[in-house]
C-alpha cells in the first residue's frame, strides 16, 4: 500500500483546530489520537484521503479549504524544498516540482504548460465527491501558492501569478479568493492554473548551487523510488477499491477512476482482468464496505445511507445489502461493529 509522510495530515489537523473546528471524532474513527500524531510516521494515501473526505462532510464554512493552505510549513517538504531552491532559475524549479510532485502533499497532478508570454503551472485535481472536491482543491491550490511564496521570500524574489484559474463554478465568495491570492481568479475552468510571466521564470535564484542540487536530487530520487516500490507491490484491484472508497452518492465510472490512477480506461480494465477482477464487482465491493461503515458508525436512516451509496430507492439498497451480507441493514446495525 502506497504511503507518505503524515505531516500533511498534521498540518491539516492543526489548521482546523486553529480555525475553530474539531477533527477529533473523525480521527478517532480511524484509530488516530489528535494529540499523539507522530510527525516521523507515514500514512496510507487512501486512508488519508478518506479522512479528508469525512472531514469535508462535517464542515460548514466553504472557505476553510482555502485558509488551510496557509498552515503547511515549508520545512515539512524536506529535501524537496532544498532541491528546488538550489535550481538555477524559477523555470527549472517548477520543472523539479513537477518531476518530484509525489513528494508533496498533493493528490492532484502537476504539469507545466509553456506559452509565448505566459506559462502555466497546472494542477489537475483528483475526481472526488462534490462536497469534498472544492475543499480539497482549495487546500491544494492555496498550499502550493504558500510553498512558492515562502521560498520566494527566503530568496528575496517576487514571482507572482498574473491570474489563477479554479476548476469549479464561481462561488459567492469569489472576491475573497482574489484578495487571498492578490490576483484575478477565473472560475469554471477544467483545471487549476497559476499563470506566470515568462520573464519571471527566467530570474536567477540567488541560492543556486549545482553541487548541493545534485545531492538533494539524489535524496529525492531515493524517496521517489521507495514510493514507487510500495505501489508496485499493491495490486490494481486494491488501488481501485481504495479510490472508490473516497466517494459518497454518485460513484465515479471506470474512465474517471482510470484517469485518477494515471491510466487509460482500457489499461485499467486490462490490469484488473489480469488479476482476475472487473470494475463492476469492485464497485459493488466499495458500496458494500461503505454501507457497513455507515451502518456501524453513524445514525443515518437507511434511506439516507441508500442515497449516499447512489441508490434512487432504499428498497434497491436493502436488496443489494441482503445479497452482500445475508441480512437486512437493520439487522446488521444491531450486530457489534466490525470496522
Amino acid at each position: 500500500m502506497s504511503t507518505r509522510s503524515i505531516l500533511g495530515l498534521i498540518y491539516m489537523v492543526q489548521g482546523l483546530k486553529h480555525l475553530g473546528e474539531d477533527p477529533g471524532p473523525v480521527l478517532r474513527r480511524h484509530g488516530l489520537d489528535i494529540d499523539k500524531l507522530d510527525p516521523s510516521t507515514r500514512i496510507e494515501r487512501a486512508r488519508e484521503l478518506r479522512i479528508y473526505a469525512e472531514l469535508a462532510e462535517q464542515l460548514h464554512d466553504p472557505m476553510l479549504g482555502l485558509r488551510l493552505g496557509g498552515f503547511y510549513g515549508l520545512a515539512g517538504y524536506g529535501p524537496l524544498v532544498m532541491l528546488i531552491m538550489t535550481c538555477a532559475n524559477a523555470w527549472e524549479a517548477f520543472q523539479m516540482g513537477v518531476k518530484y510532485q509525489r513528494l508533496t502533499y498533493l493528490f492532484g497532478t502537476l504539469r507545466l504548460e509553456p506559452g509565448e508570454r505566459l506559462s502555466a503551472l497546472v494542477l489537475s485535481p483528483m475526481a472526488m465527491a462534490p462536497q469534498v472536491f472544492r475543499f480539497r482543491v482549495d487546500g491544494e491550490v492555496s498550499g502550493t501558492y504558500k510553498m512558492v511564496r515562502d521560498m520566494q521570500a527566503t530568496m528575496g524574489l517576487d514571482i507572482h501569478a498574473e491570474r489563477i484559474d479554479m476548476p469549479y463554478p464561481r462561488p459567492p465568495q469569489a472576491a475573497e479568493y482574489e484578495a487571498y491570492f492578490n490576483a484575478p481568479v477565473r472560475f469554471g475552468e477544467t483545471e487549476a492554473r497559476f499563470w506566470l510571466r515568462n520573464e519571471h521564470l527566467q530570474l536567477r535564484f540567488p541560492s543556486a548551487d549545482p553541487a548541493a542540487h545534485a545531492m538533494y536530487r539524489a535524496m529525492c530520487d531515493q524517496q521517489l523510488q521507495t514510493q514507487q516500490a510500495e505501489e508496485a507491490q499493491q495490486g490494481m484491484a486494491e488501488r481501485v477499491k481504495a479510490h472508490l472508497g473516497l466517494f459518497n452518492g454518485e460513484f465515479p465510472g471506470s474512465e474517471d477512476v482510470a484517469k485518477a490512477l494515471g491510466l487509460s480506461e482500457r489499461g485499467l480494465r486490462r490490469q484488473l482482468a489480469e488479476e482476475g477482477h472487473n470494475f463492476r464487482d469492485l464497485l459493488a465491493e466499495a458500496r458494500h464496505a461503505r454501507a457497513r461503515h455507515l451502518l456501524a458508525h453513524s445514525t443515518l436512516a437507511v434511506e439516507a445511507i441508500a442515497q449516499q451509496l447512489g441508490y434512487a430507492e432504499s428498497a434497491a439498497f436493502i436488496r443489494a445489502f441482503q445479497r452482500w451480507q445475508g441480512m437486512t441493514p437493520a439487522r446488521y446495525r444491531q450486530q457489534p461493529a466490525e470496522d
